[in-house]
């Protein structure tokens, strides 16, 4: 058959294509961008009419909507493309006549009452009130290599301590992608009964917990205690990220994991989904894990950096005595008004670096901050050799501080994504 695939490019999508593709299918991928042969450009945030979608049926045996985001963005609306843009392409399908329309919902919108979920709801019963041949997956939390949910829940896994959000009772049955696209390629088949709503889940269920514990297992990382942050807390992280763009814990989200996600599967011909612990293979795991440690390190000793340069500045600009900083200056042979324009200028130059260090991290700045550390380190141990054998170490700890920058130095771009 020739199926449309729409949302091909994303994570979901692109593991439907190539199931759909090695089952002998034509796929055709609707991408908001062209970048192969034969992709078919589609915007579900303009193409809001049947009109935009006719011309794109020509031919087309099947089609898939993949289409989905979690939280809303930009112009990337859930109305728009949870709801409206799916509602116009399936009109087109039905005067087109287009057999079988398969549409990726959620597990939970049939009744949930977030924004999420009454979008998709609203797409999912505008399907089924069309003399369509239609089938609706509503899949659980869904796990693959390129997912950013798999991506995050890794990250959280990773961590020495591992940080959850205390969600009570709520139950998680994720799913891995490759059920999920298998899944699919089942259901556009004609031999599968159309006209069906199928909750689609893996074989294990899971504390959020249980969860991040199984996957931390599978990237080969030793147990780890947890520390569940309390209901409170998450609830003013939500708010503050539902006001602050592209961030994945908003009102709504932090409703959704405390009613969990979690169903008595209902499986498809020929498919058994994989139970949790069967998501992530050995060579994968060390994957994941490099992935997990690098997405947290970088961000950790940026932060870090950036709190000693700018500690370092107000310590020495409002708090040292200022006679005493000029004396040791003294020492190095800068004396009068160009010991103080150097106090004041090193303690602004400090503040800088600790800023840039947060909003402007590059290959240049942890190159600059090194050199002036080797740099200063070499004169105080030339005029105030004490400092080398003082106990609390004062000098020798620049040499820590200059591995941190090394390590930013060889991992300036993150291949984390």
């Amino acid at each position: 058959m020739k199926i449309l695939v729409c949302g091909a490019s994303g994570f979901i999508g692109s593991a439907v294509c190539a199931a759909l593709s090695a089952a002998g299918h034509e796929v055709l991928r609707g991408v908001r961008v062209p970048v192969l042969p034969g992709d078919v450009a589609i915007d579900y945030c303009a193409d809001l009419q049947p009109s935009a979608w006719v011309a794109r049926l020509c031919g087309v045996d099947a089609v898939v909507n993949t289409v989905g985001i979690i939280s809303e963005h930009g112009g990337a609306s859930f109305a728009a493309l949870h709801s409206a843009a799916p509602r116009a392409l399936f009109a087109a399908c039905a005067a087109a006549g287009v057999r079988r329309v398969v549409q990726i919902s959620a597990l939970g919108a049939g009744h949930g009452g977030t924004a999420y979920f009454a979008s998709k709801r609203a797409a999912d019963e505008a399907l089924m009130a069309l003399p369509l041949d239609w089938v609706i997956l509503r899949p659980s939390l869904v796990f693959g290599l390129d997912g950013k949910s798999a991506a995050l829940f890794c990250k959280m896994a990773s961590m020495p301590v591992i940080v959850s959000p205390a969600v009570g009772e709520a139950r998680f049955q994720p799913v891995h992608v490759d059920d999920l696209a298998r899944a699919v390629v089942a259901a556009v088949d004609s031999g599968t009964p159309a006209r069906r709503v199928i909750d689609l889940a893996g074989s294990s269920t899971v504390s959020f917990d249980g969860m991040l514990r199984a996957y931390r297992g599978a990237m080969g990382l030793p147990p780890a205690p947890v520390l569940q942050i309390p209901a409170p807390a998450m609830a003013c992280a939500a708010w503050l990220g539902g006001r602050l763009p592209s961030l994945p814990l908003t009102p709504d989200t932090w409703r959704m994991l405390r009613a969990g996600s979690a169903a008595v599967t209902s499986e498809l011909p020929g498919r058994t989904p994989r139970a949790i612990g069967a998501f992530i293979t050995p060579a994968e795991g060390e994957l994941l894990r490099l992935r997990a440690l690098a997405s947290w390190r970088g961000a950790l000793l940026r932060w870090t950096l950036a709190i000693v340069w700018l500690a370092t500045a107000v310590v020495s600009a409002f708090i040292y005595p200022r006679a005493d900083s000029l004396a040791m200056l003294a020492r190095v042979g800068i004396q009068g008004m160009p010991a103080i324009a150097a106090l004041y200028g090193a303690a602004a130059l400090d503040a800088a670096f600790g800023i840039a260090s947060i909003v402007r991290p590059r290959r240049a700045l942890w190159l600059a901050q090194g050199t002036l550390i080797l740099g200063y380190s070499v004169a105080i141990a030339a005029r105030l050799p004490e400092y080398l054998w003082h106990p609390f170490g004062p000098l020798l700890k620049n040499l820590p501080i200059l591995a941190i920058l090394f390590i930013l130095l060889a991992e300036e771009k993150s291949w984390t994504t």
